[in-house]
């Protein structure tokens, strides 16, 4: 990677300009990528273990990727979806074969948001088929959470941050401790229609869902009659050492339906919703009371996306999905995680108090306490997982916060153990200069 071609308007007044200012930006403007390699305007190289936020799952341009947007480019690369579209059907496939392995269906969006309202839907759908309008439609969610940040995502997220001055939020959200299974149990009432859950928070800090509240989530949907529903936006897909992140939980579980995004299709803008299809509702596909399966419950005219699930957004998802199946990648995230994992019990640093997480979705707990014996740290005003994300960046190292006191590691599922050492490198010399 070699070069750059600068406007003659520096890039970042373009963005004050004319795009609003709803991010709050690092300066550094990336204009080319490799691997998990990328290269700023004035040809300075960057070690990537944010990936676009777990997007690049398999690094950057990578051949694959390349080939499928080269050949369905020359072929077709949109239509509407009243029409078959044969690269949706390999998709939905692939990941109801390959990434289930449980019979289902798929609904195909743009974003990870999108797939969550789908799950919302789905589940007031159900509620709405179960009782009527009005009878069952409340979600339990977790505090902690992340679910988006369209309105059904931010009332369903359990943080009130993201809920701040678009109030009032939608009705029917329930927010319990994460990990609390006696608040679960005490959460559900009589219009209680559905759990979600993410297997591991990213947003809320790196946190992985234990046996105990998993089990007591699927107790209570079969004593219930609730919809068991997992995020899986940032998790998912071989993320956290398994196809299925739930697996390595409890085995064999089956939810009634899932959420990807974000690593689906490697930095092609794609989500999706997988619904189970072994479990009946009334009144599916609006005949007259009569009984059908969940994954239909969402029929003609309830629910759509004019992009969702385009030839060349599909092609390249399931180019992506192959890669990461032939390739077993997901054991390679399990390997490069615990290998991180070991390295940073070695170090004995007082300044990460613990690691959480599991495979290629990391958080480093910073002891804030001791960060603050930082003169630097103190006069710059920064959350401390901000400022060390902002340090390492300085050394050519991108990373990404998890709330104020947690730097979230997600490189590409594809990384090497040679890559892997130079971020801890560059980590462990910004924690001995920091003191820690």
């Amino acid at each position: 990677m070699s070069g750059s071609n600068k406007s003659e308007i520096a890039t970042s007044d373009l963005m004050k300009q004319y795009v609003m200012p709803n991010y709050g930006r690092f300066a550094l403007e990336l204009v080319r990528g490799e691997g998990s390699w990328v290269e700023d305007d004035k040809g300075a190289r960057y070690l990537d273990f944010a990936t676009g936020i777990a997007v690049c799952s398999l690094g950057h341009c990578h051949p694959v990727i390349q080939q499928a947007l080269r050949e369905q480019g020359e072929k077709l690369i949109h239509c509407s979806n009243l029409y078959q579209i044969r690269e949706q059907a390999l998709l939905a496939r692939h990941l109801v074969e390959k990434v289930m392995g449980a019979a289902g269906k798929v609904f195909f969006c743009n974003s990870g948001a999108e797939a969550n309202d789908t799950l919302i839907k789905l589940a007031r759908k159900y509620g709405n088929q179960l009782s009527g309008p009005g009878g069952r439609y409340e979600i339990i969610t977790c505090e902690g959470s992340f679910h988006g940040r369209t309105l059904g995502g931010i009332a369903a997220t359990g943080q009130d941050k993201v809920k701040a001055g678009f109030e009032p939020m939608l009705e029917g959200f329930k927010h319990v401790a994460y990990n609390d299974a006696e608040a679960l149990e005490n959460a559900v009432g009589d219009q209680t229609v559905a759990i979600l859950i993410e297997v591991v928070q990213g947003e809320g800090g790196i946190h992985v869902v234990s046996e105990v509240f998993l089990q007591t989530a699927l107790r209570l949907r079969d004593e219930h009659d609730l919809l068991l529903m997992f995020d899986e936006v940032q998790c998912g897909l071989g993320r956290t050492g398994d196809k299925r992140t739930w697996d390595a939980v409890i085995e064999k579980l089956e939810p009634d339906a899932v959420s990807w995004a974000k690593g689906l299709a490697g930095g092609f803008p794609m989500g999706a919703v997988w619904v189970r299809a072994d479990r009946t509702t009334k009144n599916a596909a609006g005949d007259n009371g009569a009984e059908g399966q969940l994954c239909d419950a969402l029929g003609p005219g309830s629910h759509g996306s004019t992009f969702g699930g385009t030839p060349l957004g599909s092609a390249v998802a399931l180019a992506v999905l192959e890669e990461i199946e032939k390739e077993r990648l997901w054991e390679n995230a399990a390997q490069m995680g615990a290998y991180i994992e070991r390295a940073l019990a070695d170090w004995d640093s007082d300044l990460i108090q613990s690691v959480r997480g599991r495979g290629l979705m990391l958080g480093f707990v910073l002891n804030v306490a001791k960060l603050e014996q930082n003169e630097a740290f103190k006069q710059s005003g920064q959350t401390a997982a901000l400022f060390v994300v902002s340090h390492l960046m300085d050394k050519g190292l991108l990373t990404v916060p998890a709330g104020v006191d947690v730097v979230r590691w997600l490189p590409a599922l594809n990384v090497s153990q040679e890559d892997v050492d130079l971020a801890l490198n560059k980590l462990k010399e910004l924690l001995n200069e920091l003191g820690g």
